[in-house]
């Protein structure tokens, strides 16, 4: 691997086909994450329309599935993430839990932002939220462009 080994807190983004998944480091290369209960296949899409998933302890490499990753503690300049012990307290205490999963209020971003930083937030839903309206926008844009009266010229 050659990326820098991820210390206790760390969060862990696996860049899979088409989303971004993660993951909180725990220890010994493992970490905690979301799984979908069906989530036995890897990279499921299904798992994307299940409304709970299990807290999962897994080795880190057993989650990628050959995908790459990166420590991305993005939000530490935004939020103060919590002392390292309470990260990991508050982790290990979630594992084999089944929790409530949605992608737009309850994905694996916002887990793990919630135990690094007691604040649940996925910028992968708000940037594609942020473009939906925007996209949104343009549409409901063109359609009054086109159904607005004309100037009759002659």
């Amino acid at each position: 691997m050659g990326s820098p080994r991820p210390r206790p807190g760390d969060l862990i983004e696996i860049f899979r086909i088409g989303y971004e998944h993660w993951a909180i480091y725990v220890e010994d290369d493992c970490v905690v994450h979301l799984a979908p209960p069906s989530e036995f296949e890897a990279g499921s899409i299904t798992s994307i329309f299940s409304n709970r998933a299990v807290v999962k302890y897994s080795r880190l490499e057993d989650v990628l599935h050959g995908c790459s990753w990166k420590i991305n503690n993005k939000l530490d300049g935004t939020y103060l993430p919590l002392p390292v012990d309470k990260i990991i307290q508050r982790t290990k205490n979630m594992i084999n839990k089944i929790v409530q999963y949605s992608l737009i209020e309850g994905n694996c971003e916002h887990f793990v932002n919630d135990l690094r930083y007691g604040v649940p937030r996925s910028q992968q839903v708000e940037h594609a939220l942020v473009e939906g309206a925007k996209a949104a926008g343009a549409v409901l844009s063109a359609v009054v462009d086109s159904i607005r009266p004309k100037p009759i010229t002659a």
